[in-house]
């Protein structure tokens, strides 16, 4: 295994990384503090949350794995050379863990909260369904071969394609209302700052290997800063932009005509006409 050519870069990459870690992690308690104080999870997009909870579960799944297991860690080295480093650092697996558990807590205050009409949609439910059911036919395909390279590469791909979506819902739901109020946009700035420490992370480590291999060795955690850098530009020009606050208290009076909207159409649902 592939060990540090200079050791301020070895700091720096090491800082960036929990400086991401810190960033990713904070991010998820702006809106859980905003719900807690409202006792409202009206303008929160259950589908974001519901999809956000199975991205951060197959990216845990991905970072433990290739981070503790020695006979997966063997399998990537054979593959993509015996002196490159392991893509997942320890700041990996910890974000993963808070991820989930603060992931979590957000679905429960859905549970709990007043929510008027909304409601997740059977999209996104089929959408996780189709994804867990797909994963545990990849986990007995692996099974007899010990695959299990291959295998987390899945979950990284569950991952990444969940990046992709996640966001869509909220930024349709925010469109629609022509409003951001009850989405936090604190979380936005922060995963921003997250998903910029990230890729200079990962940009430090190539610089030091003369290799680039740790970007499409890695794929998962390259889209996923490229993907969420795009969505939250385009959540903060929803918010400072098109639709800002304009001085008002976010408040829980928001009419239930607004609330009332799928975050995502079900197939039977009537198309609003602003989509």
């Amino acid at each position: 295994m592939a060990s540090w050519n200079s050791v301020p870069l070895e700091i720096t990459y090491e800082v960036l990384g929990w400086l991401a870690f810190i960033s990713w992690s904070i991010s998820f308690y702006p809106q859980v503090i905003l719900n807690f104080r409202r006792k409202s999870v009206i303008g929160l997009n259950f589908d974001f949350v519901l999809l956000n909870l199975t991205k951060h579960s197959s990216y845990l799944i991905y970072n433990a794995t290739l981070y503790f297991s020695s006979a997966v860690q063997k399998q990537y080295l054979e593959k993509y050379g015996l002196g490159e480093m392991i893509p997942v650092a320890a700041n990996d697996v910890a974000f993963s863990i808070h991820a989930v558990l603060l992931t979590a807590i957000t679905l429960f205050q859905v549970a709990i909260y007043e929510r008027g009409s909304q409601k997740v949609s059977r999209i996104s439910i089929g959408i996780v369904a189709a994804v867990w059911l797909g994963a545990a036919v990849c986990f007995f395909v692996a099974l007899p071969t010990h695959s299990w390279l291959w295998l987390i590469s899945i979950f990284n791909s569950i991952q990444v394609f969940m990046t992709a979506i996640k966001y869509i819902p909220q930024a349709i739901f925010n469109f629609t209302r022509k409003s951001t109020v009850g989405f936090s946009i604190g979380n936005i700035l922060l995963d921003f700052s997250g998903g910029v420490a990230n890729y200079a992370q990962m940009t430090v480590q190539s610089i030091d290997q003369g290799s680039w291999v740790n970007f499409y060795g890695n794929i998962g955690k390259t889209l996923l800063s490229l993907i969420s850098i795009f969505f939250d530009l385009l959540f903060m020009g929803q918010h400072f932009v098109l639709y800002p606050a304009k001085g008002a208290t976010i408040s829980s009076k928001i009419s239930k005509e607004e609330s009332a909207e799928p975050l995502v159409k079900s197939s039977d649902d009537p198309v609003s006409e602003n989509v």
